[in-house]
Protein backbone atom coordinates (compact mmCIF):
# COMPACT_ATOMS: atom_id res chain seq x y z
CA UNK A 1 0.00 0.00 0.00
CA UNK A 2 1.32 3.86 -1.27
CA UNK A 3 2.32 6.15 1.43
CA UNK A 4 -0.66 8.75 1.44
CA UNK A 5 0.02 12.15 0.51
CA UNK A 6 0.07 15.32 2.39
CA UNK A 7 -3.26 16.70 0.38
CA UNK A 8 -4.81 12.93 0.51
CA UNK A 9 -3.95 13.42 4.32
CA UNK A 10 -5.38 17.14 4.40
CA UNK A 11 -8.91 15.66 2.53
CA UNK A 12 -9.27 12.95 4.58
CA UNK A 13 -9.07 15.66 7.71
CA UNK A 14 -11.79 17.92 6.21
CA UNK A 15 -13.83 14.85 4.91
CA UNK A 16 -14.29 13.68 8.35
CA UNK A 17 -14.55 17.30 9.66
CA UNK A 18 -17.83 18.02 7.90
CA UNK A 19 -19.39 14.38 8.34
CA UNK A 20 -18.71 15.11 12.33
CA UNK A 21 -20.57 18.57 11.93
CA UNK A 22 -23.11 16.91 10.01
CA UNK A 23 -23.74 14.34 12.47
CA UNK A 24 -23.97 17.08 15.37
CA UNK A 25 -26.10 19.07 13.31
CA UNK A 26 -28.47 15.86 13.06
CA UNK A 27 -27.80 14.56 16.70
CA UNK A 28 -29.04 18.65 17.83
CA UNK A 29 -31.96 18.82 15.82
CA UNK A 30 -33.88 15.57 17.00
CA UNK A 31 -35.36 15.42 19.86
CA UNK A 32 -36.28 12.31 22.46
CA UNK A 33 -33.57 10.16 21.17
CA UNK A 34 -33.44 6.60 22.68
CA UNK A 35 -30.22 5.56 25.03
CA UNK A 36 -29.59 3.13 22.31
CA UNK A 37 -30.05 5.67 19.65
CA UNK A 38 -27.23 8.56 22.02
CA UNK A 39 -24.81 5.91 22.14
CA UNK A 40 -24.41 4.76 18.67
CA UNK A 41 -24.26 8.47 17.72
CA UNK A 42 -21.64 8.98 20.72
CA UNK A 43 -19.55 5.86 19.73
CA UNK A 44 -19.56 7.52 15.83
CA UNK A 45 -18.71 10.72 17.06
CA UNK A 46 -15.71 9.24 19.45
CA UNK A 47 -14.53 7.37 16.14
CA UNK A 48 -14.48 10.21 13.77
CA UNK A 49 -12.75 12.86 16.46
CA UNK A 50 -10.23 9.85 17.06
CA UNK A 51 -9.34 9.73 13.23
CA UNK A 52 -9.24 13.82 13.31
CA UNK A 53 -6.73 14.24 15.80
CA UNK A 54 -5.03 11.61 14.33
CA UNK A 55 -4.35 13.60 11.30
CA UNK A 56 -4.25 17.18 12.48
CA UNK A 57 -0.78 15.73 14.84
CA UNK A 58 0.67 14.58 11.49
CA UNK A 59 -0.16 17.41 9.48
CA UNK A 60 0.54 19.86 11.78
CA UNK A 61 3.72 17.74 12.59
CA UNK A 62 4.80 18.00 8.69
CA UNK A 63 4.51 21.74 9.08
CA UNK A 64 6.22 22.57 11.50
CA UNK A 65 9.48 20.56 10.03
CA UNK A 66 8.65 22.28 6.95
CA UNK A 67 8.73 25.72 8.17
CA UNK A 68 11.61 25.75 10.17
CA UNK A 69 14.35 24.43 7.65
CA UNK A 70 15.83 27.54 6.49
CA UNK A 71 17.15 30.70 7.94
CA UNK A 72 16.40 34.31 6.50
CA UNK A 73 18.12 34.46 3.48
CA UNK A 74 20.07 37.96 2.51
CA UNK A 75 19.06 37.39 -1.35
CA UNK A 76 16.78 35.39 -2.96
CA UNK A 77 15.72 34.96 -6.50
CA UNK A 78 12.21 33.33 -7.85
CA UNK A 79 12.72 31.44 -11.28
CA UNK A 80 9.24 30.44 -12.86
CA UNK A 81 9.20 27.15 -14.34
CA UNK A 82 13.42 27.25 -14.12
CA UNK A 83 14.94 24.65 -16.65
CA UNK A 84 16.68 21.60 -14.53
CA UNK A 85 20.49 22.54 -15.21
CA UNK A 86 19.78 26.29 -14.27
CA UNK A 87 22.45 27.66 -11.79
CA UNK A 88 23.01 30.99 -10.27
CA UNK A 89 26.21 32.64 -8.64
CA UNK A 90 27.29 35.50 -7.42
CA UNK A 91 30.64 37.62 -8.36
CA UNK A 92 31.93 37.73 -4.14
CA UNK A 93 35.41 39.28 -6.06
CA UNK A 94 37.55 36.57 -5.68
CA UNK A 95 35.51 33.70 -6.67
CA UNK A 96 31.80 32.66 -7.89
CA UNK A 97 29.25 31.73 -5.14
CA UNK A 98 26.87 29.51 -5.91
CA UNK A 99 22.86 29.67 -4.60
CA UNK A 100 21.06 27.23 -1.96
CA UNK A 101 18.48 26.18 -4.13
CA UNK A 102 14.51 25.37 -2.83
CA UNK A 103 12.04 23.57 -5.43
CA UNK A 104 8.48 24.41 -4.87
CA UNK A 105 6.64 21.44 -6.39
CA UNK A 106 3.22 21.02 -7.19
CA UNK A 107 1.60 17.81 -8.39
CA UNK A 108 5.01 16.52 -8.91
CA UNK A 109 6.21 19.51 -10.91
CA UNK A 110 8.94 22.21 -10.10
CA UNK A 111 6.59 25.41 -10.71
CA UNK A 112 9.37 27.68 -9.36
CA UNK A 113 12.22 27.23 -7.97
CA UNK A 114 14.46 29.92 -5.28
CA UNK A 115 17.87 30.37 -5.28
CA UNK A 116 19.08 31.79 -1.71
CA UNK A 117 22.16 34.02 -1.27
CA UNK A 118 22.85 33.72 2.77
CA UNK A 119 24.66 36.92 3.90
CA UNK A 120 27.16 34.94 5.55
CA UNK A 121 28.40 33.44 2.16
CA UNK A 122 28.77 37.08 0.69
CA UNK A 123 31.47 38.29 2.42
CA UNK A 124 32.15 41.79 1.04
CA UNK A 125 30.45 41.69 -2.16
CA UNK A 126 30.59 45.57 -3.25
CA UNK A 127 29.22 44.64 -7.32
CA UNK A 128 25.94 42.48 -7.35
CA UNK A 129 27.06 40.53 -10.48
CA UNK A 130 24.58 37.47 -11.02
CA UNK A 131 25.98 34.94 -13.56
CA UNK A 132 23.25 32.86 -15.04
CA UNK A 133 23.97 29.21 -16.87
CA UNK A 134 21.94 27.11 -18.07
CA UNK A 135 23.00 24.38 -20.64
CA UNK A 136 25.39 25.95 -23.00
CA UNK A 137 23.98 29.75 -22.32
CA UNK A 138 25.38 32.01 -19.34
CA UNK A 139 25.14 35.61 -19.05
CA UNK A 140 25.81 37.92 -16.58
CA UNK A 141 22.89 40.45 -14.38
CA UNK A 142 23.85 43.66 -12.60
CA UNK A 143 21.97 44.79 -9.64
CA UNK A 144 22.38 47.88 -7.36
CA UNK A 145 23.13 47.00 -3.68
CA UNK A 146 20.27 45.52 -2.23
CA UNK A 147 18.54 47.86 0.76
CA UNK A 148 17.85 45.30 3.03
CA UNK A 149 20.58 42.84 5.54
CA UNK A 150 17.53 40.06 4.98
CA UNK A 151 14.71 39.03 2.85
CA UNK A 152 15.53 41.05 -0.50
CA UNK A 153 13.22 39.23 -2.95
CA UNK A 154 14.12 39.28 -7.11
CA UNK A 155 12.11 37.65 -9.90
CA UNK A 156 14.40 36.50 -13.28
CA UNK A 157 12.76 36.42 -16.43
CA UNK A 158 14.86 33.74 -18.09
CA UNK A 159 13.52 35.30 -21.90
CA UNK A 160 14.21 38.69 -21.14
CA UNK A 161 17.36 37.96 -18.94
CA UNK A 162 16.15 40.75 -16.33
CA UNK A 163 16.08 40.54 -12.64
CA UNK A 164 13.11 42.45 -11.43
CA UNK A 165 13.12 43.25 -7.72
CA UNK A 166 9.91 41.94 -5.57
CA UNK A 167 7.21 39.44 -7.40
CA UNK A 168 5.25 40.03 -10.09
CA UNK A 169 2.01 41.40 -9.47
CA UNK A 170 0.28 38.60 -11.94
CA UNK A 171 2.22 36.01 -9.33
CA UNK A 172 0.49 37.55 -6.52
CA UNK A 173 -2.81 38.18 -7.78
CA UNK A 174 -3.52 34.32 -8.78
CA UNK A 175 -2.16 33.18 -5.59
CA UNK A 176 -4.17 35.29 -3.69
CA UNK A 177 -7.28 34.46 -5.86
CA UNK A 178 -6.24 30.66 -5.65
CA UNK A 179 -6.22 30.61 -1.38
CA UNK A 180 -9.54 32.80 -1.37
CA UNK A 181 -11.10 30.39 -3.42
CA UNK A 182 -10.50 27.61 -2.20
CA UNK A 183 -11.21 28.96 1.10
CA UNK A 184 -14.84 29.95 0.39
CA UNK A 185 -15.00 26.30 -1.08
CA UNK A 186 -14.84 25.54 2.31
CA UNK A 187 -16.42 27.60 4.23
CA UNK A 188 -19.38 27.85 1.79
CA UNK A 189 -19.67 24.03 2.32
CA UNK A 190 -19.83 24.35 5.99
CA UNK A 191 -22.31 27.10 5.82
CA UNK A 192 -24.70 24.86 4.01
CA UNK A 193 -24.17 22.05 6.26
CA UNK A 194 -24.67 24.41 9.30
CA UNK A 195 -28.75 25.03 7.41
CA UNK A 196 -28.31 28.45 6.57
CA UNK A 197 -30.36 28.97 3.23
CA UNK A 198 -31.27 32.03 3.45
CA UNK A 199 -30.62 34.50 0.36
CA UNK A 200 -29.23 37.05 2.46
CA UNK A 201 -27.17 35.39 4.87
CA UNK A 202 -25.29 33.84 1.58
CA UNK A 203 -24.87 36.96 0.39
CA UNK A 204 -23.56 38.51 4.07
CA UNK A 205 -21.49 35.00 3.80
CA UNK A 206 -19.27 36.15 0.41
CA UNK A 207 -18.92 40.05 1.80
CA UNK A 208 -17.98 38.75 4.79
CA UNK A 209 -15.21 36.11 3.99
CA UNK A 210 -14.03 38.21 0.59
CA UNK A 211 -13.11 41.21 3.54
CA UNK A 212 -11.35 39.39 6.18
CA UNK A 213 -10.05 35.97 4.09
CA UNK A 214 -9.37 38.21 1.23
CA UNK A 215 -7.12 40.61 3.45
CA UNK A 216 -5.77 37.23 5.09
CA UNK A 217 -4.11 36.45 1.81
CA UNK A 218 -3.13 39.45 0.62
CA UNK A 219 -0.79 39.99 4.15
CA UNK A 220 0.18 36.36 3.82
CA UNK A 221 1.72 37.60 0.29
CA UNK A 222 4.05 40.00 1.57
CA UNK A 223 6.36 36.92 3.85
CA UNK A 224 8.65 35.82 1.84
CA UNK A 225 8.11 32.01 -0.38
CA UNK A 226 10.31 30.47 1.99
CA UNK A 227 9.14 32.22 5.25
CA UNK A 228 10.49 29.74 8.58
CA UNK A 229 7.26 30.90 10.92
CA UNK A 230 4.48 31.82 9.37
CA UNK A 231 2.38 28.88 10.83
CA UNK A 232 2.79 30.52 13.86
CA UNK A 233 1.98 34.20 12.49
CA UNK A 234 -1.28 32.31 10.68
CA UNK A 235 -2.55 31.22 13.84
CA UNK A 236 -2.60 35.28 15.45
CA UNK A 237 -4.07 35.96 12.12
CA UNK A 238 -7.06 33.69 12.25
CA UNK A 239 -7.33 34.79 15.80
CA UNK A 240 -8.23 37.77 14.58
CA UNK A 241 -10.59 37.06 11.48
CA UNK A 242 -12.23 35.00 13.99
CA UNK A 243 -12.80 37.44 16.15
CA UNK A 244 -14.08 39.69 13.24
CA UNK A 245 -16.28 37.41 11.42
CA UNK A 246 -18.17 36.33 14.67
CA UNK A 247 -18.92 40.55 15.43
CA UNK A 248 -19.63 40.52 11.18
CA UNK A 249 -22.07 36.81 11.36
CA UNK A 250 -24.07 38.13 14.94
CA UNK A 251 -24.99 41.21 13.18
CA UNK A 252 -26.10 39.96 9.95
CA UNK A 253 -27.69 37.26 11.70
CA UNK A 254 -29.85 37.69 14.70
CA UNK A 255 -31.14 34.60 15.19
CA UNK A 256 -29.55 31.56 16.81
CA UNK A 257 -26.59 33.26 18.17
CA UNK A 258 -25.02 29.87 19.10
CA UNK A 259 -25.20 28.23 16.46
CA UNK A 260 -24.03 30.72 14.43
CA UNK A 261 -20.82 30.98 16.65
CA UNK A 262 -20.36 27.22 16.09
CA UNK A 263 -20.43 27.79 12.58
CA UNK A 264 -17.87 30.49 12.53
CA UNK A 265 -15.25 28.63 15.06
CA UNK A 266 -15.72 25.47 12.77
CA UNK A 267 -15.22 27.31 9.55
CA UNK A 268 -12.42 29.36 10.87
CA UNK A 269 -10.30 25.62 11.93
CA UNK A 270 -10.60 23.82 8.46
CA UNK A 271 -9.98 26.62 7.01
CA UNK A 272 -7.19 27.64 9.07
CA UNK A 273 -5.74 23.98 8.76
CA UNK A 274 -6.33 23.76 4.90
CA UNK A 275 -4.15 27.29 5.02
CA UNK A 276 -1.72 25.47 6.94
CA UNK A 277 -1.36 23.12 4.17
CA UNK A 278 -1.59 25.32 1.43
CA UNK A 279 1.28 27.38 2.81
CA UNK A 280 3.03 24.59 2.33
CA UNK A 281 2.02 23.28 -1.18
CA UNK A 282 1.64 26.52 -2.71
CA UNK A 283 4.34 29.46 -3.54
CA UNK A 284 3.86 32.33 -1.19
Amino acid sequence: MGRLSNGSVLALYIVNFIVLVYMMQIFLSKKNLSMKEIAYMYKKLKSIVVIMLSILIFVFTASTCYGNSAEPPSILIIVPNPPSDLEISIDTGNTYVEANKVDKVVVEKVIERYYIFYSSKLGNTRDYVFKITTGDDSYEIAIEKPLKSYNNIYTLNLKNRTLTPGKLLSRSILLVLTRLILTLMIEGIIFWLFGFRNKDYWIAFFIINIITQGALNIWINGFTPIESYLILNLVAAEILVFIAEIKAFLTVIKSCRWHTVLYVLTANLVSFIAGSYMITFLPI
